[in-house]
């Protein structure tokens, strides 16, 4: 699963530990899905001011800021996606992807979805978390992840550091689902990527 950040490239990224930190209040949030701020049919939060991505089977907000792509903007593979800029660069993504890997279990659509990061990338974590929608769905696996930019265009400047989490599973459908966001540091708070993972919602 590629972002406008990166090239796809399978098997490249390490392995370290679990990350610590600031992600740990909001997947202690997420586990409850408390509907707070928004009227989501779906169940998912979502803050107020914010708008949703709809996709066939997954949907996810994003903050105003963003600009949501079109089918003749956004990647190829990815069924929805909206950028962020500044200063003429695109500093932070959110995509979604559908059906891109085979899969039967939301371990199996996150190694799918893992394979995607780029080379030389450092995978900080995988775990389970829990997403709004039907009881089938709400299963999946969270994966948290770090580049540094190669400073092509349009991207990040050169050297800056890039955090980017992958929420993967399975829909209704028992089709493959990822959802990405890739932010260069200082785009996006820990509070509003945590918002971001906390309003996906699966049909």
């Amino acid at each position: 699963m590629s972002s406008a950040f990166t090239r796809t490239t399978c098997g490249g990224a390490r392995r370290r530990g679990p990350r610590r930190g600031a992600f740990a209040a909001g997947l202690a949030a997420l586990a409850l899905l408390v509907t707070a701020c928004g009227d989501d049919p779906a169940g998912a939060t979502v803050p107020d001011g914010w708008q949703v991505m709809r996709t066939d089977s997954v949907e996810v907000a994003r903050p105003a800021s963003f600009t949501e792509q079109g089918p003749g903007e956004r990647g190829t593979y990815n069924a929805a996606a909206a950028v962020l800029e500044e200063g003429g660069r695109t500093v932070a993504v959110i995509t979604v992807q559908l059906g891109f890997t085979n899969a039967r279990t939301p371990e199996q659509a996150a190694i799918g979805a893992e394979a995607g990061i780029a080379l030389g990338a450092t995978v900080e974590g995988q775990r389970g978390i829990r997403v709004a929608g039907g009881e089938q769905v709400r299963d999946a696996k969270r994966i948290d992840f770090a580049f540094t930019a190669s400073g092509e265009a349009g991207g990040p400047a050169e050297g800056t550091r890039v955090d980017g989490v992958i929420v993967a599973g399975l829909d209704s459908a028992e089709t493959a689902y990822a959802v990405r966001v890739d932010s260069a540091e200082g785009a996006l708070s820990d509070a509003d990527v945590r918002r971001i993972v906390e309003s996906i919602a699966v049909k």
